[in-house]
């Protein structure tokens, strides 16, 4: 591809918030641990601090050449599970960000309302995240969508945590509370969710999304690591994408999921940066094939062109929008002799926007992140 044709990426799944646990010792040995560590920060997170992270986070992936992304939101009350004055204050927060930056927003509101399959209690950030029923949820799902009906940068959709979080009688109010608009869940990130819901249902997380009614065109399984042949045969007949965020679950020890039986199945294949490990759609298009390669011993199953369709247009089609526009890539020693340079680039060989500064997206990472972490 010529520099001047190089099509913006619309990165799939994102946890803006998550961008200040990148390179801090954070978590034991496992997700679990992790976790812990997430929702430490989540803890620290008021409307105006949120803003401003996620106005930093969403700079950054402007200048790595993304044009859109899918905010995966769940941090919806204050803390101790308190709702804001306005209900919709931290998702305000978040699409303000992402306008102020330049890129479009697909904000996919979360309903969340348990801890676990065995009704733990919830831990104290949890509290911030979730509703006391699904209908609640909807009310307030839809009620957002219709503040932002107007907005052509902005998409509403809705998300599925997970079947951990969501109760099996609340799936179908969940995955019919915005019927139009995208539809995204957290699926088999971690074996220790599937042990659980074959333990509590008798059925794989996919399968019980299934009967749920939440396969189709418009949904998108986050993750898809760790499933059965049944599994990949139900989200590939049903056309669902499925959203792999490479660098992240080789950072969390989560395993690598079955792009290529997926894709050959009839799912589209999306991309996104998740926790932010790294914000760079070349290294999560690279680790897609990379990861397939290590578990097939074959270097057959992605090219270069498939691998440009799923970082682009599929992805920005899973998020309800159009073309994203295209940025220029800069001559560097890693691109030098290259005639493909998704193979080569990273997101430094991305020329900036003229109207981002990378140095104050430097500075307000720094400043904000210092913040949070203060609050902690």
């Amino acid at each position: 591809m010529s520099p001047a044709t190089n099509p913006a990426f619309a990165n799939c799944h994102s946890h803006a918030f998550h961008r200040a646990l990148r390179g801090r010792a954070v978590g034991g040995a496992d997700f679990w641990g992790w976790r812990d560590g997430m929702y430490a920060v989540a803890q620290a997170l008021d409307p105006d601090l949120y803003h401003r992270l996620a106005r930093a986070t969403y700079a950054e992936m402007a200048l790595a050449g993304i044009g859109a992304v899918g905010e995966f939101h769940y941090l919806h009350h204050n803390v101790g599970g308190v709702p804001y004055a306005d209900p919709h204050a931290m998702a305000d927060a978040v699409i303000a960000a992402a306008w102020e930056v330049g890129i479009r927003i697909c904000l996919l509101d979360t309903c969340y309302l348990r801890a676990g399959f065995d009704d733990a209690e919830f831990a104290p950030a949890q509290r911030r995240f979730t509703y006391p029923d699904a209908d609640t949820w909807a009310t307030h799902a839809t009620a957002l969508a219709a503040r932002y009906a107007d907005n052509p940068a902005v998409v509403i959709g809705a998300a599925i945590h997970s079947v951990r979080a969501v109760d099996e009688a609340a799936l179908p109010v969940a995955a019919t509370a915005l019927p139009d608009a995208p539809l995204h869940v957290h699926v088999s990130e971690q074996p220790a969710e599937n042990d659980a819901c074959l333990a509590a249902t008798g059925r794989t997380p996919v399968q019980l999304l299934a009967d749920a009614g939440v396969w189709g065109p418009r949904t998108t399984a986050v993750h898809a690591t760790h499933l059965t042949a049944d599994d990949i045969a139900i989200l590939g007949e049903s056309a669902s994408y499925a959203c792999f965020c490479p660098t992240t679950e080789a950072e969390l020890a989560d395993g690598i999921g079955p792009s290529v039986a997926l894709r050959d199945a009839g799912a589209r294949i999306t991309l996104g940066s998740d926790s932010h490990t790294v914000i760079d759609m070349f290294a999560e298009a690279r680790g897609l094939a990379m990861h397939e390669r290590l578990a097939s011993g074959s270097r057959e199953g992605w090219t270069a062109g498939r691998l440009w369709q799923a970082a682009t247009t599929d992805g920005a089609t899973s998020l309800d929008f159009g073309g994203l526009g295209g940025f220029e890539l800069t001559g560097s020693v890693r691109t030098a002799g290259a005639s493909e340079p998704l193979w080569t680039a990273t997101a430094a060989d991305v020329v900036p926007p003229a109207d981002l500064d990378p140095a104050w997206v430097r500075a307000e990472l720094d400043a904000t992140i210092t913040e949070v972490w203060s609050r902690v």
